[in-house]
């Protein structure tokens, strides 16, 4: 059994204070282990709200920038520190509030603290370079200028993880933040904000408004008073805030949708292989953009990988993510549950055989949250929805290539191009793979999910606005290049 917490009751977070949103509108945040507990009640905001928020970093923002990189940076690692402490709590929330396991909730809230104490570093670092000019009287370099006020709209999948990878260089480089968390995990987000309000930071330097994305996120992206847009999230609305930026002239950075592939060459290792596949591919209920979706294996080792895959695969225990020996969670709500029990079913459709999984577990210990069983399917085409279109479930597609040449072509047909891994001994396949792959991330003998917080992330074709967040390339985003010329 478990013990009934009672549902917070959340606000957002504007100039430095928790305010209830203007009309009292408010939206149940629901356990997807067990969708008849409500783990608090989030705020339905408004324009007006927005407004406020606005106003409040655009209030902030020009005495935040005048602070020295270092005194920004001495603010980040106070709230760093602060989500240290709350660790397991923020991890725990997180589980209840989106599905996915303890353990992998308290590893992206200590990811959290590691992303915030990067960036207090970054204030030390240089921000620009001396020209030599063509007049020998002159002095001639190169600064950087904080955008202003930088709206955050960050997704359920990485509650902690993604907006505090987008936030803490906004805010080392002089920037104020709007932040739109994702509704569905407000509750976690909130517990974030009070790490930075906890911290100290100058009132309106980092407000929080809690609303739907038609309201606040497309508003974000229309408001003349936020200077630049950086968000995470499905392709369709991803293009639509670009759109809506682009009209008005603010900066924009895009990462969205993923098909990634692992390529299991014939002469890989194929218990480390399936071990990456499955981890890749299911970990968090296969809900990541970098999640392994398209399984492509040299025709000489198919049927000796699949065996072992859909042996392991049937092994994996389903369960709420709060309890210890589970493995796999439910999906973060019941619309992700439906879209991926949706595929399931085109998948058997189209022609693919369905080797395990895609049913609703049976036992009436799950019976109230949105759980579905890992899937593989077998004989997939590369035409098919299930080996195109992205699913953010935990869904596994088998497509068998006639050798490694016709791997890598399977693997660039589709409209992304975010991560890809491959499995091989063979230099000569990995330096192939390098350089004929379309994707922003590429891993070698390691599953398709794996992001550094030092090293750039980003994905071509499709996957992003062909930017770059993270390390120290996250500088060109939030900031824009001062040329200065000084003559005596």
């Amino acid at each position: 059994m478990h013990a009934v917490q009672e549902p917070q009751v959340i606000r957002n977070y504007i100039g430095g204070q928790w305010k209830a949103p203007a009309g009292g509108g408010s939206t149940p945040s629901i356990n997807p282990a067990r969708k008849s507990e409500i783990v608090g009640y989030v705020p339905d905001s408004q324009i007006g709200d927005l407004n406020e928020a606005v106003e409040a970093a655009e209030a902030a923002r020009r005495s935040w920038r005048k602070l020295s990189g270092a005194q920004r940076g001495a603010l980040l690692f106070k709230a760093a520190d602060a989500m240290e402490r709350r660790l397991d709590e923020i991890g725990r929330t997180m589980s209840r509030e989106m599905g996915k396991t303890f353990a992998e909730a308290k590893g992206e809230t200590a990811r959290g603290v590691a992303i915030l104490r990067y960036y207090a570093g970054e204030g030390m670092r240089k921000i620009g370079d001396v020209i030599p000019s063509t007049d020998a009287d002159a002095f001639m370099f190169t600064t950087r200028s904080p955008l202003g006020v930088v709206g955050v709209i960050s997704p359920w999948n990485f509650p902690v993880a993604i907006p505090v990878w987008k936030m803490a260089p906004a805010l080392i480089y002089g920037n104020a933040v709007v932040w739109k968390p994702a509704t569905e995990t407000a509750v976690t987000a909130a517990a974030i904000a009070e790490c930075f309000h906890e911290a100290g930071l100058p009132a309106g330097v980092v407000n929080m408004v809690i609303g739907g994305g038609r309201v606040i996120g497309q508003g974000i992206a229309a408001h003349p008073g936020i200077h630049g847009v950086t968000f995470t999230g499905s392709n369709e609305v991803g293009k639509q805030i670009g759109q809506t930026a682009l009209s008005r002239g603010a900066k924009y950075q895009l990462e969205m949708g993923g098909k990634n592939p692992i390529v299991i060459a014939a002469d890989a290792d194929l218990d480390l292989a399936v071990e990456a596949t499955i981890s890749g591919g299911l970990r968090s209920t296969g809900q990541k953009c970098t999640a392994t979706s398209r399984v492509i294996v040299v025709r000489d080792v198919y049927e000796a990988f699949k065996e072992k895959l859909v042996s392991q695969v049937k092994a994996l225990k389903v369960g709420d993510g709060l309890e210890a020996s589970t493995w796999l969670g439910p999906c973060a709500n019941e619309k992700q549950l439906e879209t991926v029990m949706s595929y399931i079913n085109r998948g058997k459709e189209e022609g693919a055989e369905l080797l395990c999984g895609g049913e609703r577990p049976d036992g009436a210990e799950l019976a109230d949250g949105f759980y579905v069983t890992p899937a593989v399917f077998d004989r997939v085409t590369s035409g098919m929805a299930i080996a195109q279109e992205e699913i953010f479930g935990p869904v596994l597609t088998l497509i068998e290539a006639d050798d490694f040449e016709s791997a890598i072509g399977l693997a660039n047909d589709t409209e992304f191009g975010l991560s890809a891994s491959i499995y091989t001994r063979d230099i000569g396949n990995v330096l192939s793979f390098v350089h004929e792959v379309d994707a922003g991330l590429v891993r070698i003998n390691a599953e398709t999910a794996g992001v550094e917080l030092q090293a750039p992330f980003g994905g071509m074709k499709q996957s992003s606005s062909h930017s770059r967040e993270q390390g120290q390339a996250a500088i060109e985003f939030y900031t824009s290049v001062k040329t200065v010329f000084i003559k005596p």
